[in-house]
């Protein structure tokens, strides 16, 4: 493992910033600061500093020694905000605030990416170009990424490519990962209301009960993944909310289906909305009851480049050798570093977090995973990463490196 010796050096310091962010977990579009922190210590380093993007994002520009003349650029992307949870943990970083808790690393990804800029502005010579540190808010459901780039993330800092990463439970710890195309799902919404007529229970000739259409509806919604897609395609229905009824005598006048939909692909994702219309309308209408019908589309597929994922591969081969870099086996889990992709090449990385070990005295019961109320970031990762970041910015802004851009 070629890991750079600054960076290992600068380990612990950027262990006690991480810890901090992690006892100060803030939600999203609410990182005032968190963003404070990383703004003061891009400025500490001599880093041009933006703020405001996306409310509360940050952007830190880095030129090399040509003073940025080159226009060539790259972008590396960091999620700051918090999960609304209560942490399990008791250990001596564990979050002061009730109801709030970095459940998913975004601590962890703020340090790498910090370490990353500060030996960056210290080496500026090492390359020609632009880095562009991007620190974006609200990436759990809030889609911080999309509010970046409505506020001119792409124009003002204009970037040949943009790159991220997530840290990952259950890979070995010291590994990394990537890989072209989709990476991760797009995540969407919906409700179903079946609309009937309520009544008393002993008397359900006198009722049209949307109890047993809204079951049957459940039970049929699950065929569109089995009998409609293609065998070879992936996707996810699943019913995660039912509501109706409030008395055990009285047959509700209504039913309320809420869940999620996946897939990596958008014609699956317009295959699956047609058909879970079809199905709810029709069958309502068969029993002579209501329907209405939502579908929210939230966050888009993740799609790696190709040219972005394997420039991304080598660098990481180059780092950490043949064994420690894995093959990227898709999640369904979403990400709206999903927007950044679509408007420019890039790749979405993977880093191990190892299997829990490394957590300290006092952390909670249940497993190391993410959004789990006992995960805690492995802070063993930060120099892994940071040396990542720093490579894969220098590899892409070396002379002669413009036939992979």
């Amino acid at each position: 493992m070629a890991l750079l010796k600054e960076l290992l050096e600068q380990a612990p310091a950027m262990t006690q910033l991480r810890r901090d962010i992690h006892a100060h977990p803030e939600l999203c579009f609410e990182e005032v600061r968190t963003a404070d922190l990383v703004a003061s210590k891009l400025e500490s380093w001599g880093i041009a500093v933006h703020r405001g993007l996306g409310r509360t994002g940050v952007v830190g520009s880095i030129q090399g020694r040509d003073g940025g003349a080159s226009g060539r650029s790259i972008g590396l992307r960091a999620d700051m905000d918090a999960l609304p949870m209560q942490e399990a943990n008791s250990f001596a970083h564990a979050s002061r605030h009730a109801g709030k808790m970095h459940a998913c690393g975004h601590d962890g990804h703020v340090a790498m990416l910090l370490a990353a800029a500060q030996h960056l502005a210290a080496h500026r010579h090492d390359f020609e170009g632009t880095v562009h540190l991007i620190f974006q808010p609200a990436e759990e459901g809030g889609g911080g990424a999309r509010e970046m780039i409505a506020d001119g993330l792409f124009e003002r800092f204009p970037m040949q490519a943009v790159f991220a990463m997530h840290n990952w439970p259950g890979m070995r710890a010291g590994s990394m990962a990537v890989g072209p195309g989709p990476v991760m799902a797009s995540s969407n919404e919906f409700k179903i209301v079946v609309r009937g007529k309520g009544g008393h229970a002993a008397m359900p000739h006198m009722v049209a009960d949307p109890m047993p259409v809204a079951a049957q509806l459940i039970l049929a919604l699950q065929t569109i993944v089995s009998r409609n897609l293609k065998p070879i395609d992936a996707g996810v229905v699943s019913v995660t909310m039912v509501h109706g009824g409030e008395a055990t005598n009285v047959v509700p006048s209504s039913v309320e289906l809420q869940g999620t939909v996946r897939s990596f692909t958008l014609p699956v994702l317009d295959l699956i909305e047609e058909r879970m219309r079809e199905l709810a309308q029709g069958l309502c209408a068969a029993h002579g009851m209501g329907c209405d019908f939502e579908f929210v589309r939230n966050y888009p597929p993740t799609i790696n480049t190709p040219a972005e994922a394997e420039f991304a591969r080598g660098v990481m081969l180059e780092l950490l050798g043949q064994d420690q870099v894995l093959v990227q086996e898709p999640s369904m889990g979403a990400e709206d570093f999903a927007y950044m992709l679509q408007h420019r090449p890039g790749a979405y990385c993977f880093i191990a977090n190892g299997d829990g070990d490394h957590r300290a005295l006092g952390h909670g019961g249940g497993p190391c995973t993410l959004h789990n109320a006992s995960y805690d970031f492995n802070d063993a990762l930060i120099p892994v990463g940071a040396s990542f970041w720093v490579r894969l910015a220098q590899r892409w802004l070396q002379p002669g490196n413009a036939e992979v851009i």
